[in-house]
């Protein structure tokens, strides 16, 4: 079991964290998110406590599980210093926790009212969307996916019945005669 943990832990050492710029923090959060579990230290940002000091008369296995979470406090807080831009990083670097530091880069989320306002931009974007006479019905539905995609990800919710109305309602008369069937519905 041990070595297929150390297997999986390289695994994921060659894959590429997410880098962060300073822009499109929503999208990276969620990226860093999963990297971060994937390589099992989400805990480690989530915790906000410092991993206390060892008292006397420890057991061997008392010392084994306080070196494993010093050392994935450690690491945590490694990836999360790697993963970002240097104008970011002397941002973050006097921070102590990753918890601290996770909090603190949220602020590149923007507050309520911006996110509010990006998501209403959105919705106005979804809305106003009309499939093309030169584009396909699948280049179509990826548009509108991507919009549906950065709504999402601002932590608002569209029902795919929605996405699914819109481009019923939206697409040319030459498609009109495939929507009234239900059989080429499917189909399309």
């Amino acid at each position: 079991m041990e070595q297929s943990n150390g297997s999986s832990s390289s695994a994921l050492s060659n894959m590429a964290a997410p880098m962060f710029g300073g822009k499109n923090y929503q999208i990276w959060a969620v990226k860093m998110k999963f990297f971060m579990k994937g390589a099992d230290l989400w805990e480690a940002v989530e915790e906000d406590d410092e991993v206390p000091p060892l008292g006397a008369n420890q057991t061997v296995n008392q010392i084994r599980i306080h070196k494993e979470k010093v050392t994935r406090k450690a690491k945590a807080m490694s990836y999360l210093f790697s993963t970002v831009s240097q104008s970011v990083f002397t941002k973050i670097m006097s921070f102590e926790t990753t918890k601290e530091v996770w909090d603190f880069m949220k602020e590149y989320e923007g507050d309520e009212k911006i996110r509010g306002m990006k998501v209403l931009n959105l919705f106005k974007e979804f809305e106003r969307q009309q499939m093309k006479t030169n584009e396909s019905v699948k280049d179509y539905i990826n548009r509108l996916v991507s919009i549906v995609n950065k709504i999402r990800i601002l932590g608002e919710d569209i029902e795919d019945k929605r996405i699914v109305q819109k481009v019923l309602v939206s697409i040319p008369e030459r498609f009109e005669a495939t929507i009234a069937s239900p059989e080429n519905t499917k189909k399309l």
